[in-house]
């Protein structure tokens, strides 16, 4: 018996694609530095799928020149959105990111990393708020959160802190008529649940996180519209997408793979070592950009030293209290093998760096040898990512590149396909071939659920055991 089909539409919340103008459940989440770039969003926007432009880690002029670009060659006809990335130690960065999406009339913004709702968050919520003719509440702006932990996304399915948004008017940031607006929606139009992904994870489980807030959603959901809850983090197969949809996915939010296409920003060296990773290629290192709290990535190990090298530099910071501190031998490894120029050299580039960028972390750094040493290993942390976004294969060992084993077990799947070479990948092609085949897939899944397919299945093991 032929399986009939079930069409991509059919997949995941309807309304989820009404709300976006979509032609499938489907999101491309954000990848850092531009990895997910203007021109991955307009091939997605184009093909009616929602793509964010990565803008964590670049500098308020790039940002600014890709939401120009966005809105004039997707504007409001097609789908597209901008990354917003929570920055406790440097609010003045969100700040920053939120005048430019209200400056260019962004419609949407996937916001990454919060632990709580921030002013300049709640600001954005509030200034893209208005008034409904029918007593509603209408918004110029759609706000995704990303997250992974239960508490977050009561916060975000919670309308803006009360005393927040008096802070807010009171300095003339918000006007009392939106406060009151902001006052009646949840911060979150929609969530994306991120189980272990690329680059910042909490290694979460979807299976265990997914029903969880799930339900926190209908437990918690205010009048109006609904939140609506996509998955994301290791979704490379059309197995994986089934799973997220049976888990009660309302949309699917790929990320790692969308890395290895033509449309990507990673350099075409990053892209031909992604193309050829396993599921089993990816391990995990401290994170420089919060070197100091023993946070962590999830980046390629194959072919490359930096997992062994950030670990060993993490290690020495926690062992010792100054750079002196280090035994000679291991301190002339280091500016051999992994700075390839004397630790005195880098402090003084990590110097200069942080005296135009973060001033106080440069007179604390100054001050106490112990945050001079981090200063000089984080200089490490920020030359991977620039020689990996440069291509620079004279430093191919020390490349950080953040990644999930999505992209190997997609690797995996596209084997025999014509698309084993990213070169032959496009953004939009590589979603509507996972779509297909989840589609397909799901089709046959629930085939065997049919009653007359169970019988069947029992009656013919009855016979065989007769």
């Amino acid at each position: 018996m032929t399986v009939p089909p079930i069409a991509i539409e059919r997949l995941g919340s309807p309304s989820f694609r009404a709300r976006y103008g979509l032609a499938a459940a489907y999101m491309c989440g954000a990848m850092y530095k531009g990895v997910a770039s203007v021109a991955l969003v307009e091939r997605a926007g184009r093909a009616g799928l929602l793509a964010c432009f990565g803008s964590g880690g670049l500098p308020a002029e790039r940002v600014e020149a890709a939401a120009a670009q966005l809105a004039s060659s997707l504007g409001r006809d097609h789908p597209w959105g901008l990354n917003l990335l929570c920055n406790v130690t440097r609010p003045e960065r969100e700040d920053r990111v939120v005048d430019i999406c209200l400056r260019h009339c962004v419609p949407v913004v996937e916001a990454a990393a919060f632990m709580s709702i921030t002013p300049a968050l709640a600001r954005l919520r509030a200034r893209t708020l208005v008034a409904a003719a029918d007593g509603g509440v209408g918004r110029t702006l759609r706000i995704i959160a990303k997250l992974s932990r239960p508490e977050v996304a009561e916060a975000f399915l919670a309308p803006a802190p009360t005393a927040l948004l008096e802070r807010l008017r009171l300095a003339g940031a918000i006007t009392a008529d939106q406060a009151a607006l902001a006052a009646r929606v949840p911060m979150a139009d929609d969530m994306v649940v991120e189980a272990d992904s690329a680059g910042h994870t909490d290694r979460g489980v979807a299976q265990v996180l997914v029903p969880v807030i799930v339900a926190q959603r209908d437990r918690l959901a205010l009048p109006g519209e609904p939140v609506h809850i996509g998955v994301g983090g290791g979704i490379g197969t059309p197995a994986a997408a089934v799973a997220a949809l049976m888990l009660g996915a309302d949309f699917i939010v790929t990320g790692s793979i969308n890395q290895c296409t033509v449309e990507s920003g990673a350099s075409e060296a990053v892209k031909d070592m992604l193309m050829v990773m396993r599921v089993q290629d990816t391990g995990y290192a401290p994170a420089g950009d919060m070197f100091e709290l023993g946070a962590r990535v999830q980046v390629l190990r194959r072919g490359v030293l930096f997992p062994n090298r950030a670990e060993q530099l993490f290690e020495l910071w926690q062992r010792h209290a100054s750079l002196e501190e280090i035994a000679p031998a291991v301190r002339a490894r280091l500016e051999a093998d992994v700075f390839r120029k004397p630790l005195a050299d880098v402090w003084t580039e990590a110097r200069e760096h942080l005296r135009r960028s973060d001033p106080a972390t440069c007179e604390r750094a100054e001050r106490e040898p112990k945050a001079r040493m981090a200063a000089v290993f984080k200089w490490y942390f920020g030359l991977s990512t620039r020689v990996a976004m440069a291509g620079d294969t004279a430093r191919r060992v020390d490349f950080q590149i953040h990644t999930g084993p999505a992209l190997g077990a997609c690797n995996q799947w596209l084997m025999g396909s014509g698309l084993e070479d990213w070169r032959q990948r496009h953004v939009d092609g590589l979603a509507f071939r996972l779509l297909t085949s989840t589609a397909r897939l799901l089709a046959e899944r629930l085939d065997l659920y049919r009653p007359d397919a169970i019988a069947s299945a029992v009656a013919s093991a009855t016979h065989a055991t007769a």
